[in-house]
């Protein structure tokens, strides 16, 4: 998640120069210090107060039983944890696997998961290669991440169900001062307005006044388009938000209905 993780804090206004060597940075214009490091250990470092926030798995925060509080969804390194059986395996559902043995790199996950649906298993932890334990009889099911799921396939499994829906995730440390939280929060609010722009174009035209109402109803936008009258008489500037895989189907409508001018624009931050 590192490349998404500094995509998204430069954008955020965290601007710190990395040469793949340093792993303490100074941002001076949100005058916080920047540490890079392996994901697994960021949940605990923000829940024993080595950080203050910091941008890590919901699974690892899960897993680590970390009380640091998700600030703010991150929109990228969506995955699952799933359990997954044989293709050949009889298994169909989780009950199914009463009595047997669970291989997984997420051994307190897993376990709270067959613990709640009051399912009887052998929790296996195991690191590195957890699709091979079904092939090698050290397991009848495993419990992993899965993106696109061709791991899976590729390795003769097939999902059963899921453990739970993961992403990248802004945390905050329980404990943090007045100062901090304030610092903390204002992060997640500039973080949010750079996702929320993201997928989102700010189009702007010119109408006569006898075709606007025609142009207006073409364009959903956040609320509803914001209408300027023009210096020229008879005419006005039409202002929308619409979502960015909306522009290719509005703009010939649009020039049809009697727009003018239209210029489409990325957003950089957009506060709902």
């Amino acid at each position: 998640m590192h490349a998404p993780s500094m995509e998204l804090a430069r954008e955020a206004g965290i601007e710190v120069e990395t040469n793949g060597r340093t792993l303490h940075l100074h941002c001076p214009r949100w005058g916080i210090e920047v540490l890079l490091a392996r994901s697994d250990d960021i949940p605990v470092w923000a829940q024993d107060g080595a950080v203050e926030a910091a941008i890590a798995g919901r699974n690892q925060l899960v897993e680590s039983q970390s009380t640091a509080q998700e600030l703010l969804a991150l929109g990228f390194g969506r995955c699952s944890l799933q359990v997954a059986v044989a293709n050949d395996s009889s298994v169909g559902s989780p009950a199914d696997l009463q009595g047997s043995r669970v291989a997984t790199a997420y051994p307190v996950t897993t376990a709270a998961f067959f613990a709640e649906a009051g399912i009887d298993v052998q929790v296996v932890p195991i690191h590195g290669s957890v699709e091979l334990a079904p092939r090698l009889d050290a397991a009848e099911a495993i419990v992993d991440l899965v993106s696109s799921g061709e791991t899976l396939r590729s390795n003769g499994l097939r999902p059963v169900a899921t453990v739970l829906e993961s992403e990248a995730v802004l945390l905050a440390r329980p404990d943090l001062d007045n100062s901090q939280r304030e610092t903390a929060e204002r992060l997640a609010t500039v973080m949010a307005s750079v996702i929320a722009a993201r997928d989102k174009r700010y189009v702007m035209l010119n109408a006569l006044d006898e075709q606007l109402d025609d142009i207006v109803a073409l364009l959903p936008g956040l609320d509803s388009p914001t209408v300027l009258p023009l210096a020229r008489t008879g005419m006005h500037a039409v202002h929308a938000v619409v979502e960015r895989g909306q522009v290719v189907e509005l703009l010939e409508p649009l020039r049809q209905a009697g727009a003018r001018s239209i210029l489409v624009l990325p957003i950089e931050n957009l506060v709902p």
